[in-house]
């Protein structure tokens, strides 16, 4: 079933190229080509699940720009609100992974950095969405800041839940003191804040939840979801400094690039359906076994499991 008004994702649509023979950029030598973006992700994700879902951003008038909007129109996601630029390229991402077999990107940011207040506004104005969700790359360039940033107030005055999926770039800021001036703003509306341990790690150095926690509450004392790949998630209820462990369900994982996505996907799904009512471990476990199920395809997007998939997933969990 979905829902009447669609969740509205906000920011970058891009094309991942993936190292696809070798754990890191030094050593690979094929590039996989898949469509990304963090934030066009999560609508696919949300639209595969039962959740109308619409995107807002920015791509190229270029085949890539094309083919990022193929994609989302064939997943039944809202694109009224994506826009081309006729001056930049769409943008892209490298992706790797590490020893560990946690994923790593660079961004070449092109016409997704063109996403402006006026954009942001009128998607937000025009589709009173279920909730809007946004993350930190956008706030990486000007324009696209005050983007994200406009739609964040925009939503609060019409009473929108906000989502912050957190999604650090360090590669996108100069600064690691740049990237904490922006994240007050970006944070002190959010009804819910999903990161993961090394967005902390690279926004404030911290790795333990506690103080993850406990930083992220000197602004907001929201619901906090904070991912640590294969080692589990533990949350936070509004308010809350003891935080639940939940570990992750074990599986022959592939590539973990759009885990993250998927798991907010569906955590976004479960929450709609309850008309938010305050998380509960089956919410936690159906969003960890949405982003299971992506670790064992190649992807990212085109692994975003559906409703039916994770309903199946489940019971022998």
């Amino acid at each position: 079933m979905t829902t009447q008004r669609p969740v509205l994702t906000i920011g970058e649509s891009l094309i991942d190229l993936i190292a696809t023979d070798g754990t890191n950029l030094t050593d690979a030598t094929t590039l996989a080509i898949r469509e990304g973006g963090a934030p066009m992700n999560v609508a696919v994700g949300l639209a595969r699940m039962g959740t109308a879902s619409a995107f807002c951003g920015v791509v190229g008038r270029d085949p890539f720009g094309e083919r990022l909007r193929s994609l989302m129109v064939a997943n039944d996601v809202d694109v009224t609100h994506l826009h081309v630029s006729e001056i930049d390229e769409t943008s892209v991402a490298y992706a790797w992974r590490d020893d560990r077999g946690d994923g790593h990107f660079r961004l070449v940011r092109q016409a997704d950095c063109r996403l402006s207040a006026a954009f942001t506004i009128a998607a937000v104005t025009d589709l009173q969405p279920a909730a809007i969700v946004v993350g930190s790359v956008s706030t990486a360039t000007p324009t696209s800041k005050l983007g994200v940033l406009a739609a964040i107030r925009t939503a609060k005055q019409l009473g929108i839940p906000v989502v912050v999926d957190l999604n650090v770039r360090i590669s996108q800021w100069k600064s690691r003191e740049r990237l904490q001036r922006v994240l007050p703003g970006l944070l002190r509306d959010a009804a819910l804040i999903k990161l993961s341990v090394d967005d902390a790690q690279e926004a404030w150095g911290l790795t333990d939840p506690e103080a993850i926690r406990a930083r992220i509450a000197t602004w907001n004392s929201a619901p906090i979801v904070l991912t640590d790949g294969s080692r589990g998630v533990v949350v936070y209820s509004a308010g809350n400094s003891l935080g639940s462990r939940y570990p992750v369900f074990k599986v022959d994982a592939i590539e973990p690039t759009g885990a993250g996505d998927a798991f907010l996907s569906g955590l976004i799904t479960r929450l709609i359906a309850s008309e938010w009512d305050e998380m509960s471990a089956e919410d936690v476990r159906f969003a960890m076994a949405a982003g299971a199920i992506t670790t064992t395809k190649p992807g990212a997007l085109a692994a975003l499991p559906t409703r039916h998939e994770i309903d199946a997933f489940l019971p022998d969990r």
